[in-house]
């Protein structure tokens, strides 16, 4: 782990001079700054291991050349009080050492859509988006709904919406899959439990140089905008539907009074979806020969448990439970995400090949 740290300064070194050299080229020097800035963290960790390193180095040798018992008491207490430091530092290295997704300081575009189960599936798509928006003003982000497609009684057959704040990639990647509800309907009058779904899909906000796709890839329809019910809310043609003619992937927005707004929108959803597709088949490619133990957080995937009856909300994919489901439906999920995320580090951790005794 030495040898990674100390090629690691060295780049850090390197940008330094590179920074000093770089001139009025203004876009080069922020590109530098910024790598720089971003290495910080783990440069500042790698000076405080390496002093520790040395400090338990000279107490050692203290041990073995000192005669003084209150020296050797010293060094000894100096030992004891290092080593479980150093073994922390270590391990907050290798986290740091292990790359990151790219994409875990991204803005996300956020995707609800009922599932089986009629009206209270798009109920329950409604209590999902619920319960993401109380998530995100429980961590200071903002939320802005891009495209939704109500039914006459409060819930979605989609939604569409976007969460903007510093991390919210990284903590919501895991919220992709199949979420099932366990619950009596309102309308039911025999008290039967109805189990209803909804998918979730989490996708990273792209710009648009990110992934570029041209206009001739495109067919774009204007068509007047409706409201719930299909009766039409515009007189004038402000709706667009984009059609991504090599996938066949459609996104549609309505819901600005502007035919631009509503195009800006619905180009960000396509650009996301396009996007993740490729990430995902790199993944693919990547991990062919071994799946995560978090799940793929693919739409297909059952990840979660809503039991109303229960009091309960499992998480499938790690066998996690709470028994606080009105405080998760008030957006209080970290309890998941946190052990999800621990569960995924520590994945990364053991496929990028730091052994137990390495140093």
């Amino acid at each position: 782990m030495l040898e990674k740290i100390a090629g690691i300064e060295q780049h850090y070194e390197q940008l330094g001079r590179e920074m000093e050299e770089v001139g009025s080229d203004y876009q080069r020097a922020a590109e530098i700054n910024k790598e720089r800035v971003d290495l910080e963290p783990l440069i500042t960790k790698a000076r405080g291991y390496r002093q520790s390193l040395k400090r338990v180095e000279e107490a050692r040798a203290l041990l073995e050349s000192e005669t003084d018992e209150e020296m050797l008491a010293l060094a000894e207490a100096e030992i004891e009080e290092l080593e479980p430091k150093i073994e922390q530092i270590e391990n907050e290295i290798k986290s740091m050492l292990v790359p990151k997704d790219p994409r875990d300081d991204k803005n996300v575009i956020m995707e609800v859509r009922a599932g089986t189960g009629g009206d209270e599936a798009a109920l329950f798509a409604a209590d999902l988006f619920r319960m993401y928006t109380r998530h995100a003003e429980v961590m200071g982000w903002k939320t802005e709904i891009l495209s939704a497609n109500e039914i006459g009684i409060g819930g979605y057959k989609e939604v569409i919406f976007q969460i903007k704040g510093r991390g919210a990639y990284s903590r919501l990647k895991y919220e992709s899959g199949v979420h099932r509800v366990q619950r009596i309907p309102e309308t039911e009058s025999s008290g039967r439990i109805h189990t209803s779904t909804a998918t979730v899909a989490v996708l990273a906000e792209v710009e648009e140089v990110d992934i570029d796709i041209p206009d001739s890839d495109l067919h774009i329809d204007v068509y007047k905008s409706a409201g719930a019910g299909g009766q039409n809310v515009q007189k004038n043609s402000t709706a667009i539907r984009i059609t991504h003619i090599p996938t066949g992937m459609v996104v549609a927005c309505q819901d600005e009074r502007s035919q631009l707004q509503n195009k800006l929108r619905a180009m960000s959803i396509l650009r996301a979806r396009l996007y993740a597709m490729e990430e995902e088949k790199r993944r693919s490619a990547r991990e062919e020969a071994r799946r995560s133990q978090v799940g793929t957080g693919e739409r297909s995937e059952k990840i979660r448990t809503y039991n109303y009856p229960q009091n309960r909300v499992t998480d499938h994919r790690i066998g996690l439970s709470s028994y606080n489901l009105p405080g998760v439906m008030e957006g209080y999920i970290d309890l998941f995400i946190d052990e999800l995320s621990t569960r995924d580090e520590a994945e990364r951790l053991a496929s990028s090949g730091f052994d137990e005794d390495e140093e």
